[in-house]
C-alpha cells in the first residue's frame, strides 16, 4: 500500500521548488539536453555516474509521456506478486532527487526498480557493465507530442505553451525535456536486438495488456500464475489508475493521468505537422525494427 501522506509530501514539497522560479528557470540544461530543474540538477547527474547497477536490477526506461508510470506501475505489482516487496518510491526515476539518494539505493534489498528517461548515451555506465536487463517502451511520436503538449501546460514544475502550434516545433527539434523523441528512438533502435533489452509499445499494451504482462515476466524471469496475470491487468487499467492516482501519486495523478488514449493526435495536428513528423519518422525511422514495431501506418496516418 502506497504511503499516501508521504507521497502527498515528497510532491508538495517538488511543487513548492518550482512555485519560486520563473518560467526561464524551470528548465536547464545538461549535456546539451534540457531537464526539469525542479527534480533535475547537475549535482545529481555527477553523482548519478557513480551509480553501482546489479544484474537483478528491474529497469524501465522510456521518453517522457510512453508510457513509464504505467509501466512502473505494472513492474511494482509484477515485483510485489513474486517476492511480496513493495518498491518504495513514487515514480523511481534514477535522475530525480538529491545527490545523496545513490548512498540510499545502496542499502536497498533486491530486486531494486529502476526506471529513467534518460537517452542511452546518459544511462549510468555500470547498468551496461552489469547487464542490467531493461524494458524500454516507446510510443508513437504523435500522440507523445500531444501528451508531452498537455502534461508541460498542467504541470507546474515546467514552461506554458500558448498552442499546440507552438509547442509543435520545440518537439520535433527536440528542444523539450528529455531532448529529441527521435534521438532516443534511433539510438534504441541500435540494441534492439540484444537479449538484455525488451522493446515493447504503449500501442501494444492498450491491444492486450495480459499478453505484455507475459512477456515482460518471462523477460525479468517473474514466475507468474494465470490469476497473478489477469489480476495485474485488471488492476493496471487506465480507469483503475486514473482513480486510484490520488492515492499513488498525490496531487500530481490528474497531471499525469490524462487520456491515455491511442489515436489522441487526430484532434490537433494540422496537415502541415503531418507532414512534418511524417518526414522525420521516414528520415529516422523508416525500414528499422522500431519503426515497424510502432506501426507508424496504422496509428499515424
Amino acid at each position: 500500500m502506497a504511503d499516501k501522506g508521504g507521497i502527498n509530501k515528497e510532491v508538495l514539497k517538488i511543487l513548492e521548488v518550482a512555485q519560486g522560479k520563473s518560467q526561464d528557470e524551470l528548465l536547464f540544461t545538461y549535456k546539451g539536453v534540457l531537464f526539469p530543474s525542479s527534480t533535475c540538477s547537475n549535482e545529481t547527474f555527477e553523482a548519478m555516474e557513480s551509480f553501482e547497477a546489479r544484474e537483478d536490477d528491474v529497469m524501465l526506461t522510456a521518453y517522457p509521456k510512453c508510457g513509464s508510470n504505467w509501466a512502473v506501475h505494472l513492474l511494482k505489482d509484477m515485483i510485489h506478486a513474486t517476492y511480496n516487496k513493495t518498491p518504495p518510491g513514487v515514480i523511481p526515476l534514477l535522475e530525480f532527487g538529491a545527490p545523496n539518494k545513490f548512498e540510499k539505493l545502496k542499502e536497498e534489498s533486491s530486486p531494486r526498480l529502476i526506471a529513467t528517461h534518460l537517452n542511452y548515451d546518459l544511462i549510468p555506465k555500470s547498468c551496461f557493465k552489469k547487464k542490467t536487463k531493461m524494458l524500454v517502451v516507446f510510443r508513437n511520436p504523435k500522440d507523445t507530442a500531444v501528451s508531452l503538449f498537455h502534461f508541460y501546460n498542467n504541470n507546474p514544475m515546467l514552461p506554458n505553451y500558448s498552442s499546440f502550434d507552438n509547442f509543435f516545433p520545440d518537439f520535433l527539434s527536440g528542444k523539450v525535456m528529455y531532448g529529441s523523441y527521435f534521438d532516443h528512438a534511433v539510438e534504441w533502435n541500435k540494441y534492439i536486438d540484444e537479449s538484455r533489452v525488451l522493446l515493447l509499445t504503449f500501442e501494444q499494451m492498450k491491444a492486450d495488456l495480459e499478453v505484455s504482462i507475459k512477456k515482460i515476466a518471462e523477460f525479468f524471469g517473474f514466475p507468474l500464475t494465470e490469476e497473478q496475470v489477469k489480476n495485474i491487468a485488471n488492476g493496471a487499467s487506465f480507469k483503475s489508475m486514473k482513480e486510484k492516482s490520488g492515492e499513488t501519486h498525490g496531487k500530481f495523478g490528474p497531471v499525469i493521468f490524462r487520456k491515455g488514449d491511442v489515436g489522441d493526435w487526430k484532434q490537433y495536428f494540422s496537415e502541415d505537422q503531418n507532414q512534418q513528423i511524417d518526414a522525420k519518422f521516414e528520415e529516422c525511422l523508416a525500414g528499422t525494427k522500431l519503426g515497424e514495431l510502432l506501426q507508424y501506418n496504422i496509428h499515424c496516418k
